[in-house]
């Protein structure tokens, strides 16, 4: 197993032998952590912080410059922050250092979950019971600035949902960053990259884009979407 820098709790994710030579490796729960970079000819390589989760998602923290502002980017948009010449192909842009090399995203076994989870959106293999959501923002009623919910399991949307429905929702109830209305919010161009697996700046499509299903809506909850949902599932 990868070695544990955040907790001995932590599942496999991968195979020592397939991650071990990887510069900056850190695992947590469901996911583990890269040092990756992108390389430009003009401005040359920027750096950031590579987490691949075991659902298959991708996210890199930019490090390119001390206080970057981008925060978490999904590998296309990082290799676009980093101006990339010949941006759109990030699996060969992207890369990781292995034994002291630069080796290309494809190159490694960092991605097997990602294709794995490619496979069933695109209707290879069994399908999952909704094949993606995007990233929500939930507004803060005290300071007015938008937080955003990750949406890739039960638990995430059932986070988002219950915030949603809160009227006095605040930045301190988050319940995965630990964020505070002094904290600054995202830039425009940031909450531009909703996370979407068809087009990374997606303003909102079939792939991304879901108006209820098992992972989303929940039996116990009390609000009428919800009651409605599973109303009209038993039908």
């Amino acid at each position: 197993m990868a070695n544990t820098e955040e907790g001995s709790g932590d599942i496999e994710v991968f195979r020592e032998e397939e991650v071990r030579e990887m510069s900056g490796l850190k695992s947590g729960k469901n996911y583990i952590e890269v040092t990756c970079g992108c390389t430009s000819r003009r401005y040359g390589d920027a750096v950031g912080r590579l987490r691949v989760f075991i659902d298959g998602d991708l996210e890199i923290s930019c490090e390119c410059t001390p206080g970057c502002q981008e925060g978490k980017l999904t590998p296309a948009a990082f290799e676009k922050h980093s101006g990339r010449e010949t941006a759109g192909k990030w699996k060969n842009n992207v890369w990781v250092i292995m034994d002291g090399e630069k080796v290309p995203l494809m190159k490694t076994a960092l991605l097997k979950y990602y294709n794995q989870a490619s496979k069933k959106v695109n209707g290879v293999g069994r399908p999952p019971a909704r094949a993606f959501h995007r990233d929500e923002f939930v507004r803060c009623c005290t300071c007015n600035k938008e937080r955003r919910f990750r949406l890739r399991s039960k638990e995430e949307c059932r986070n988002h949902h219950v915030a949603s429905l809160d009227p006095n929702w605040i930045c301190r109830d988050h319940p995965c960053d630990r964020i505070s209305c002094d904290d600054d919010e995202e830039r425009a161009s940031r909450k531009a990259y909703r996370g979407c697996s068809r087009s990374p700046t997606c303003t909102g499509c079939t792939s991304c884009v879901c108006f209820g299903c098992e992972v989303c809506r929940f039996s116990d909850c009390p609000c009428q979407t919800c009651i409605d949902f599973t109303r009209n599932s038993k039908d």
